[in-house]
């Protein structure tokens, strides 16, 4: 049947496998709003804490789990550790998820990216 259809591909194995990691990692809703604010800029686990409402003891387990994930990488300023989105790949996919949760909530995709960010 596909060999009738025009510019068909299919990804190879390796490539499904770390794009469903990566889909694994961002099907938590904390871990959605903690890529979705290292997107908008550089933060430490304080900050990140407060953005997402979760504790910052959370909010480190889950930004250890996205950086062994290669989604986001981490400097060091002192006693600070701060976070940051490891490319801005992910950047239309989580822009598509909010907006496809707007849509299913009947809310429109600026409010639930604002949601996001909380």
């Amino acid at each position: 049947m596909h060999e009738g259809l025009p510019n068909f591909t299919m990804p190879d194995d390796e490539q499904a496998r770390v794009a469903a990691d990566a889909l694994r990692m961002l099907a938590d809703p904390t871990r959605l709003k903690l890529m979705w604010a290292l997107l908008q800029g550089e933060e430490n686990v304080a900050c990140l804490a407060e953005l997402t409402g979760a504790r910052p003891t959370a909010v480190s387990q889950h930004l250890a789990k996205l950086r062994l994930a290669g989604l986001v990488t981490t400097r060091r300023e002192g006693t600070f550790v701060y976070y940051s989105a490891a490319d801005h790949h992910i950047e239309p996919l989580l822009r598509q998820a909010l907006a496809h949760a707007g849509h299913a909530t009947g809310r429109d995709a600026a409010a639930a990216a604002a949601d996001a960010a909380r």
